[in-house]
């Protein structure tokens, strides 16, 4: 409450009290709510970029670190948006399960892509819920940020070869058009 009223009081020139940060979290947390259930459909996402990091959380009157595991998605004009952020105890298989459940249920549809980092239950559960999409590990995460990087101008060009990746047909060949790509 105190960095809320602090950080508010500094934007806004105001005092204000602790009832009205109150006032505040509760709004914001009916739209964050709001928009971590909204619906996917009728939009596709070819391309996912996940990770999990740790983060210290305040949770039953202490401060704890837990997983934040996060999805953005990447539509088929190459426009990136977070489909959603979950917090976690650790970063498992099950866990990463039911996230993917959930977008499922939102309906998430089109993937084809899969970039993460290499941890054992992130990759298990990719694999039992995206059957047949290539999924490209990033230590660096430079995929994560492709088209947000480039220039408007080539968005189109970058999109084409990532498009390209995406549908070959076998890893090889994948991995092959990546490294023309990349060169």
């Amino acid at each position: 409450t105190r960095k809320v009223k602090k950080i508010a009081e500094e934007l806004c020139g105001l005092e204000i009290s602790k009832s009205q940060v109150s006032n505040i979290a509760k709004g914001l947390d009916e739209e964050i709510r709001a928009w971590r259930m909204r619906t996917l459909e009728g939009k596709r996402y070819p391309y996912l970029v996940m990770d999990a990091r740790y983060e210290w959380i305040r949770h039953d009157k202490a401060v704890v670190k837990k997983g934040v595991l996060i999805v953005v998605g990447i539509d088929e004009d190459g426009y990136r948006e977070a489909l959603g952020v979950w917090c976690a105890d650790l970063e498992s298989e099950a866990t990463w399960s039911g996230v993917f459940r959930e977008l499922k249920e939102r309906g998430l549809a089109g993937v084809n892509y899969v970039v993460s980092d290499d941890h054992e239950g992130l990759k298990n559960a990719i694999s039992r819920h995206f059957q047949g999409v290539i999924w490209q590990r990033c230590q660096v995460h430079f995929i994560r940020n492709v088209l947000g990087m480039a220039s408007k101008a080539d968005r189109g060009r970058i999109l084409a070869l990532l498009k390209e990746i995406t549908g070959a047909q076998t890893m090889e060949s994948a991995r092959n058009r990546l490294g023309e790509a990349v060169d």
